[in-house]
């Protein structure tokens, strides 16, 4: 067994420094803060309790838990209600495990449960044992407020980064892509999740794909996202998508998008398709806002992974622009910038913000340097360790704050007030529809 476990981690190794896998993004060609060591959660709980516990929007109030035990016979249930020790409805849902080369997942359980109330505090158990967590729905209309932090990882970063969105009340936490860092080690998946179970346990984490997900290899796993999917279902099914790796949601008045930059998304891909049809059937009436999420940005002008999302924003952008949406957010950039209104590399008053927001606390460290002179529509960038707070204030204003995180407590360093699109009489949509293929894309 010795034996076997000194191979796999030969193996990994050759695995991570000597097989890019395909979307890979080269890391080495611009100056980073040095990097920060992994903080690796311990597991101390008794094999029959629920771990890595998370919750997840799915539909109109309805919640999904999802958790990992170690033992095989813990039923797949949650005991839910809004009393704390009293629990007077309950839900089953599926369970599954995965492989990936000598690694083999614990059981890995998601339950759906509602419908719920909006804005309700629920106590529930996962598995009929173990400990007594809680969550608050979103509320049903505005104000709402979104927590937006990206490429986490697991470091003191991390945790500050964590603590610091923990100290003031939230919504929902946005989390555009690169979450672990396990990078196919995959126990750090496990450490991960007992990371953030204090917190994704009590507020819906909605989240998209970075390149560290992708954990591909060749021949073996091509299309790579194994521990991803298994781990962190999102309700694309319920968006029309046929791939966990881009979806929609609506919450309070908003419509937010998370698409996929590591999935096809070429003008003939299930992806352009969906996401076509998808803006086409938003009612802004309904949803006045709309929020896209994505890892590798559009605009940037900080030195890291310059271009990266170019060919994306080629095939995709003048579908966002001619719906009008309000805001994108990126992450991959390890720092921080926000755009004026931009369409086609141009200042223009119909096209969204755009934000890079990739720096929560992952090991790499932050990406130092930026271009010289700014672009005149950067407002404004700088390299350090934040979160950003979305709060949707009603159907015309929403106000966006950037909350620096070197400090012992976070401090606001960067906001501004945003008036939707929708109630703009200059930005009139125009969007039209697309026919609909079958695809192959997974999941």
């Amino acid at each position: 067994m010795r034996k076997l476990r000194f191979a796999y981690h030969i193996f990994l190794f050759w695995i991570m420094f000597f097989v890019r896998p395909r979307h890979a993004s080269v890391d080495f060609d611009f100056v980073r803060q040095p990097s920060r060591p992994l903080v690796l959660t311990p597991h101390n709980r008794p094999q029959s309790h629920p771990q890595q516990v998370h919750v997840s929007l799915v539909g109109k109030n309805y919640m999904k838990v999802s958790w990992v035990t170690d033992e095989s016979g813990v039923p797949t249930t949650v005991d839910y209600g809004t009393t704390p020790g009293k629990y007077d409805s309950s839900a089953t849902g599926e369970h599954l495990s995965y492989h990936y080369f000598f690694y083999s997942s614990s059981k890995i359980h998601h339950v759906t449960i509602g419908p719920l109330h909006p804005a309700t505090t629920y106590y529930y158990r996962c598995g009929g044992s173990g400990p007594e967590f809680n969550f608050r729905t979103p509320p049903a209309s505005f104000p709402i407020e979104f927590a937006v932090a990206g490429d986490l990882g697991q470091t003191g970063w991390t945790t500050t980064t964590l603590e610091h969105i923990d100290a003031t009340d939230y919504d929902v936490l946005l989390l555009p892509g690169d979450l672990s860092y396990a990078d196919t080690q995959q126990p750090l998946w496990d450490s991960f999740g007992r990371l953030v179970e204090p917190y994704a346990s009590r507020r819906p984490w909605m989240v998209t794909q970075g390149n560290h997900e992708q954990e591909t290899f060749p021949f073996i796993y091509p299309d790579g996202f194994k521990a991803y999917n298994s781990r962190w279902p999102m309700p694309y099914q319920q968006s029309g998508s046929e791939s966990n790796l881009y979806y929609s949601f609506d919450v309070a008045g908003t419509h937010i998008i998370m698409l996929g930059s590591y999935a096809d998304f070429s003008i003939d891909s299930a992806q352009y398709k969906w996401l076509a049809n998808d803006l086409y059937k938003i009612d802004r009436s309904r949803t006045p806002w709309i929020v896209v999420i994505n890892h590798a940005p559009w605009y940037n002008s900080n030195l890291a992974h310059q271009g990266e999302g170019e060919s994306m924003r080629v095939a995709m952008e003048e579908m966002l622009y001619d719906s009008r949406v309000d805001i994108v957010f990126a992450g991959h950039v390890h720092a921080y910038e926000r755009f004026t209104r931009i369409y086609d590399n141009n200042a223009d008053m119909c096209g969204p913000i755009y934000i890079t927001i990739g720096d929560g606390g992952n090991r790499e460290g932050l990406a130092m340097l930026y271009k010289e002179p700014k672009p005149s529509y950067s407002i404004f960038r700088e390299a350090s360790l934040k979160h950003g707070r979305l709060r949707m204030m009603n159907i015309t204003h929403a106000h966006w704050s950037w909350h620096r995180n070197n400090d012992s407590s976070a401090v606001v360093a960067d906001e501004t007030w945003i008036q939707s699109l929708s109630s703009s009489p200059s930005c009139i949509p125009k969007v039209k529809k697309v026919q609909l293929t079958q695809g192959n894309d997974e999941l």
